[in-house]
Order: C-alpha cells, then sequence, then structure tokens
C-alpha cells in the first residue's frame, strides 16, 4: 500500500476498504505497457488536472485528431497539443514542469486510463513524465461517441458564480471530470458519471454529487481529504461548450449508514465558460447500467 498517501489512506480505513485497496493497487504502474499505448494513441482528447500560477486547482481539455498522443518509450506520453486560448491553465503548462494528473477515456467502448507525472513543454506540444499508469473499471460511463467542436474559439467568458444557463448545464450534466491534488503537490483527474441530476446544483455557488462505489483506491476523495482546492470540467455535449470550475470541495459522510456513503459538497470560487472548447456529441448516449437512480426531488 506504499503506493498511497496519507489521505487516500484515511478515506480508505474509514470506507473500510482498506484491504480491498491494497489488493488494487496492484494494477499501479510507473510504465505505459503495449496495450495501453495503442489505446492512448486512437484517443481524440485527453483531460488534465493540475494547479494554475496562483495555486488554484483546474481540470482542462487537451484535442487532436487520433495519433495526438503517442508514446516514444514507456515511461513518456507525448502530446500534440497545448491549452487552448484562455484557458486557465495555459500559462503554466506552458511554462513547466508542473504535476499532472491525466485521464485518456473512450466512452464509446467505455474504457478508461489515468496517467499522472509531470507534464512540459516539448517542441509544439507536451511531453508527460509517467509516474502512476492505470485503468480504471468502466462503471458509470454513458456510452457516446464526441468528436473535438470545431468552432472558433471566443474570448473566455469569466464569473464567480453560475449563471442560469451555466447551472442548467450542471444539474442535467451526465458526465464530468474532477481534478485534484494532494499535499505534496501530486495531481490527479478523474471521470464521474450518472444519470441526469447526480451533479446537483444548490445554488449558484454551492454544487454537491454522491460518491458512487468505485475502485476503493479514493485518489479524489483522499486528495479532497487533504487538500480541497478542486476543479471541475462539465462538457456540453449538444453544443461543443465547456464549462470550467475551480473552489473547494470537502466530503461530507452520512452518519449511521451501514455502507458508509458519502457524497461531495463543492463551493465555486471561480468559472470560466468557453464556447467551443469541448466536445461534441449530440445524439442521447447509451447510459450506463451501472448508474444508481437519481431522485430530483431530494
Amino acid at each position: 500500500m506504499g503506493s498511497y498517501h496519507r489521505g487516500e489512506l484515511a478515506v480508505q480505513e474509514r470506507a473500510a476498504l482498506s484491504q480491498q485497496a491494497g489488493h488494487t493497487a496492484r494494477a499501479i504502474r510507473a510504465s505505459v505497457p503495449d496495450v495501453a499505448a495503442d489505446f492512448l494513441t486512437a484517443r481524440t482528447f485527453l483531460v488534465v488536472g493540475a494547479a494554475d500560477t496562483d495555486g488554484r486547482t483546474w481540470c482542462s481539455l487537451l484535442t487532436g485528431p487520433p495519433g495526438f498522443l503517442q508514446v516514444p518509450d514507456e515511461g513518456t506520453v507525448d502530446v500534440a497539443a497545448l491549452p487552448h486560448r484562455g484557458d486557465p491553465l495555459a500559462e503554466r503548462l506552458r511554462q513547466g514542469p508542473v504535476p499532472v494528473g491525466a485521464l485518456a477515456l473512450d466512452p464509446a467502448r467505455r474504457r478508461r486510463m489515468r496517467l499522472n507525472g509531470t507534464i512540459r513543454p516539448h517542441g509544439a506540444g507536451l511531453r508527460l513524465a509517467t509516474e502512476d499508469v492505470y485503468a480504471n473499471c468502466p462503471k458509470y460511463i454513458q456510452k457516446r461517441t464526441p468528436v473535438p467542436a470545431a468552432a472558433s474559439l471566443p474570448e473566455p467568458v469569466h464569473g464567480d458564480a453560475l449563471t442560469p444557463d451555466q447551472q442548467a448545464l450542471v444539474g442535467r450534466a451526465d458526465t464530468f471530470f474532477v481534478a485534484t491534488r494532494s499535499d505534496t503537490g501530486q495531481a490527479d483527474a478523474s471521470h464521474r458519471g450518472g444519470g441526469p441530476g447526480f451533479l446537483r446544483v444548490h445554488s449558484p455557488t454551492l454544487l454537491s454529487w454522491p460518491d458512487y462505489v468505485g475502485n476503493a483506491m479514493f485518489n479524489t476523495l483522499g486528495n479532497m481529504w487533504v487538500e480541497p482546492r478542486a476543479g471541475l470540467l462539465v462538457p456540453d455535449w449538444e453544443t461543443g461548450d465547456l464549462l470550467q470550475l475551480t473552489g473547494r470541495a470537502r466530503v461530507r459522510w452520512v452518519e449511521g449508514s451501514p455502507t458508509r456513503e458519502r457524497s461531495v459538497e463543492f463551493a465555486v470560487d471561480a468559472v470560466v465558460a468557453t464556447a467551443g472548447a469541448g466536445l461534441l456529441a449530440p445524439e442521447a448516449p447509451e447510459y450506463s447500467r451501472a448508474n444508481p437512480p437519481v431522485d430530483l426531488t431530494a
């Protein structure tokens, strides 16, 4: 269990899943195996999470045609892309080196892979030196075939709270991504999926979502345990627009729950909305059978 930091270990213990987490840790490796390299080179987008120059955590999106991700050796992933103009992480990633969490996702086949490490500028793109590489299960992934939006990018719209239209997007989301960091600077980017409405809007500056059963690693919640600064990325599949939020998160436990149920509460500090910066998949998805029912009246 040496792969886990103190926050992850604390959450695993409270959830009574330390033994399962110990078994799961055996899947973590520092290198990219051949089957993973093939998976990466076929992808058209990569989710990345990191801290900006002010120490705030954001989740961003890098896109390109198949092959924009390359694996020149087992410890390196080259990315032939940079963040779009106005992205909150654009300046920090161009400066490098910076710890990042990265997630490669294939929604059409419900496959995903996590790659954490250090990224720095390389040629006209970026180079990721991997530290943790592992696959995740297909749970909660909605089946769709997104393509990068082709629209020209206008200037992002900034705010410190969600507008009514942005609240509506969040409230109907079935997928979002979350970036977190540990207290030692390690970064992580993770996928969250569920039925529309599982990401709840309580006010223009307060969101929450249930933490569904997963692989027991608790990378995201473990980071939140020791470092509350986090970032969310919410795609609008119908328009290709992208919503990025940064704020502070905390884990809330359901006292007395025999299964130790928990949720995450997210307080919004800043909002960046960019038209056409995301992914397009306008057709209705095939929802994951693993999605728990959503009580919209709760």
